[in-house]
């Protein structure tokens, strides 16, 4: 298995959310997205991108976004392999006495996943939990 920091495919992208029942966007919209994703891992295996996930942000907040892993690799770690990829890479980009935050918003149900690697819960009524974590050096 590879983890790879690449731009992911339009293709690959709606293939992968397909996967996890996720809902796909407008093909534009979804396209200039991905063309402004700041950060991202594709996961590989046997030539096939089997889980990706993203960063957006401006340096200071990020966003994690689309952690996905299709349904037959899960349970292997490879999640929390993309979530800590995602970040190191804020952690690199954070200046000495800097500051960054990394918020996400949970799918209902996978909260624990994201509590475990140091994410705290902020309840919301609306839609699956929000999610921070804070990278300071």
């Amino acid at each position: 298995m590879t983890y790879t920091e690449k731009k992911i495919s339009y293709a690959d992208y709606v293939r992968l959310r397909e996967s996890v029942n996720w809902n796909n966007f407008f093909k534009e919209q979804t396209e200039k997205c991905l063309e402004n994703t700041l950060y991202s891992i594709e996961v590989i295996d046997d030539n096939t991108i089997i889980g990706m996930g993203r960063l957006i942000g401006d340096g200071m907040y990020y966003m994690m976004v689309d952690i996905i892993v299709e349904p037959s690799y899960q349970g292997k770690g490879i999640g929390s392999n993309i979530v800590n990829k995602l970040i190191e890479y804020v952690h690199r980009e954070t200046p000495v006495g800097g500051r960054s935050s990394i918020q996400l918003i949970a799918e209902k149900g996978k909260e624990s996943f994201y509590e475990k690697l140091g994410f705290k819960f902020i309840p919301h009524e609306f839609c699956g939990s929000a999610m921070r974590k804070v990278i300071r050096k």
